[in-house]
């Protein structure tokens, strides 16, 4: 960066490298594992108000309750190795003969990445937030002072906060979505930007049912790296790795061409087909179990499949477990469940399944890792799953030395923590970072934070960001999440702890003052930068009168009639909502799939605490004055919701990017709404408000 204010730390540039020169690094294995102490915050605010709670056992993300005989002999199973050694396989980018030891030299496992030189930037970075804030939007206004985005506005060349926030306004997606058009169809001017976009990045489409377009550049792999750095950098202070590989559930999605001549896919595709992605994931010991031709195969259900046996072949390395999100994981072992059988005759045979794998480049590359029968391995993992007591446990059973599972876990992906919890056993389950396909904006530098409680902790060089104050309407604290009058927004360092907010973003790629629509609530703070916890999406919401409930609502209300189901030993498998206006009054539907059936009486009860769940002032007035219908809930035959998944994979989406959708309609969302009305198997109508 050209300059910095004075007497600050000298400021870091968005791709994460270090400008710190003071920091020893002889080995990930010398990194400090106890709390920097009191004495080193800076500033007035505690850089962790939940330091004491933030240092937990793993025992915190096992799931509650005594395990069984048979879940505590899995946990003691011998490693993978022993006979299996005799024939190991063998990877084609890279060879395997320490196998199993893995004992790398220690030059190459700190081979262009130190720990410890990344958190004490990270330190720097974040002890004067405002300044480093100043800096950013400098850097971003001067520049693209010559772009027609700006100068329309009349910046005027301008870089100072006042300035950009008196010309620019706030801006949503539909304010931009001409100028980007412009870009894909070919117009080369400096638009949105000065420097080129690369590429255009497509949002998965599950929350509004259509694709948008946005700009990815180079800066943003940058702010990727960095954002992979330092959240790794703190992960790997809490659980130390070393040698090894993660099992990594990702899949990159299809592309196209645009009219002008740039490809369109998601943002995480993008970020895989960088050349800084591969070297970044073997910095930080994240290089992938499964080959490039896995990962970009043209069949998710081929690739979920490989990645399955890769990480079989190569389980004694795997030391972590990851997705883009938490779905993903949970989806993987559920099929684990049904294929395990198959992977085990693979690995037996030394040859890949002819009817599950047909891509001939995929088949090529795990074929390379088969070279020979190995059936003291199959017997092995076949050992281990009869061992398992309802599969509780199967990732650690599998992967007896991973440390972690690794992925998006906030938001619409809490409602699987639960299964994950389950089958990872006594793993620590740790959220991934924070960001959208616009761009990120936090790092979890409290890894042991269990995933109910994450935080995300701002970069301030990024991107500029600021907050619009929500406050609660006339309902007050009981009011739904999305029942809000807004103020003016503020900056990053002027939040005030225990309020909502909507977080607005300024990016190096083109987006000045946009409108993420995410609503967080402030944690607490890091130094001087604040620590975010993510709440809901502000645009999903159910409302058929006066009433408003928000995805974190409908979620809640799930949750506490799921208890019920408990009892019987039943869950909800996933979940989905429609406010029906096809009659009057009008009602809402939430759709249910269970892992099992369910009788009748305990369906009406779920049904009738789904009704009294929704607490939203609006709605239970509405419902009393039979100005809203009484709450349908719809029960759905097993598999409705893969039915769901495959519709947006036909769609052109990928599986990494897929979040199910939590409020559907006839407008946006028109084939989901009758994919599940087509599943539907029993319904039942409340009866709290008779």
């Amino acid at each position: 960066m050209s300059s910095s204010p004075p007497s600050q730390p000298e400021l870091a540039e968005p791709d994460g490298s270090s400008k710190v020169n003071s920091v020893p690094c002889n080995g990930e294995r010398e990194l400090p594992r106890t709390n920097p102490p009191a004495a080193a915050v800076t500033g007035s605010r505690p850089r962790s108000e939940a330091a004491g709670q933030a240092r937990q056992s793993s025992a915190r993300h096992a799931a509650p309750g005594a395990t069984s005989n048979a879940e505590q002999q899995a946990s003691r199973l011998p490693p993978l190795s022993g006979p299996a050694a005799a024939s190991p396989p063998r990877r084609v980018e890279q060879s395997r003969a320490e196998w199993p030891d893995m004992k790398m030299p220690e030059s190459k496992r700190s081979e262009g990445f130190c720990g410890e030189a990344v958190i004490t930037e990270f330190e720097a970075l974040t002890r004067d937030a405002a300044a480093v804030q100043r800096e950013t939007l400098r850097r971003i206004l001067a520049d693209n002072a010559g772009t027609e985005y700006l100068r329309d506005r009349g910046l005027a060349g301008r870089t100072d906060a006042a300035s950009f926030r008196a010309c620019v306004p706030l801006a949503t997606h539909a304010d931009v979505e001409p100028y980007i058009a412009r870009i894909a169809d070919g117009d080369t001017s400096p638009v949105l930007t000065a420097r080129p976009i690369t590429s255009i990045s497509l949002s998965s489409g599950t929350t509004q049912g259509k694709r948008k377009y946005l700009p990815f550049n180079q800066e943003l792999v940058k702010s990727t790296m960095q954002i992979y750095r330092t959240s790794y950098a703190f992960r790997n202070r809490a659980f130390p790795v070393e040698d090894g590989k993660a099992l990594q559930f990702i899949y990159g999605s299809r592309q196209f061409t645009t009219k002008g001549g740039l490809t369109a896919t998601t943002a995480t595709t993008n970020v895989y087909r960088s050349e800084e992605f591969i070297p970044t994931m073997r910095a930080i010991q994240s290089q992938a179990c499964s080959p490039d031709a896995v990962i970009f195969g043209p069949d998710f259900a081929q690739s979920l499949y490989c990645h399955l046996l890769c990480g079989l072949l190569f389980a004694d390395e795997v030391r972590i477990v990851s997705a883009t999100f938490a779905h993903s994981v949970v989806l993987a072992f559920q099929t684990f469940e049904r294929v395990w059988e198959e992977l085990c005759a693979d690995i037996r045979a030394g040859a890949l399944s002819a009817t599950r794998v047909t891509s001939p480049a995929v088949r090529r590359a795990v074929s390379a890792l088969l070279p020979a029968p190995n059936p003291a391995l199959a017997d092995e993992v076949a050992r281990r799953c009869a061992a398992l007591s309802n599969w509780y446990g199967v990732i650690p059973a599998l992967f007896p030395n991973a440390r972690y599972v690794h992925g998006i876990m906030t938001g619409s992906m809490e409602h699987y923590v639960k299964k994950l919890r389950h089958y990872a056993g006594g793993l620590p389950l740790v959220a991934a970072e924070y960001g959208a396909s616009e761009g990120w904006v936090g790092a979890n530098v409290e890894p042991e934070t269990p995933p109910e409680s994450a935080t995300f902790t701002v970069l301030p060089n990024i991107g500029y960001f600021e907050f619009i104050p929500l406050k609660a309407g006339d309902g007050g604290a009981a009011a739904s999440d999305t029942c809000f009058a807004e103020a003016e927004p503020v900056g990053l360092t002027e939040v005030t702890v225990g309020e909502h907010y909507e977080v607005v973003m300024t990016t190096f790629a083109g987006l000045y003052r946009y409108r993420l629509g995410d609503v967080v609530k402030v944690a607490g703070f890091y130094n001087s930068t604040p620590k975010l916890k993510f709440v809901c999406r502000r645009n999903l919401m159910l409302s058929i009168n006066i009433d408003k409930n928000s995805e974190h609502d409908l979620q809640l209300a799930v949750d506490s009639a799921a208890k019920i189901l408990a009892a019987e030993k039943l869950e909800v498998v996933d979940y989905s909502s429609h406010a029906d206006v096809s009659r009057d009054p009008g009602h809402y539907v939430v759709f249910w799939e269970l892992n099992a059936e369910a009788n009748g009486d305990v369906l009406q009860s779920c049904c009738d605490e789904l009704d009294r769940a929704f607490t939203d002032p609006g709605y239970v007035g509405s419902r009393k004055a039979a100005a809203i219908g009484p709450l349908e809930l719809r029960v759905l035959q097993r598999g409705t919701f893969q039915k769901v998944l495959r519709h947006y994979l036909s769609l052109g989406a990928p599986v990494s990017q897929f979040k199910s959708p939590r409020c559907v309609g006839r407008s946006n969302n028109s084939g989901v709404l009758q994919i599940l009305s087509g599943g539907v198997v029993k319904v039942f109508f409340s009866a709290a408000y008779d």
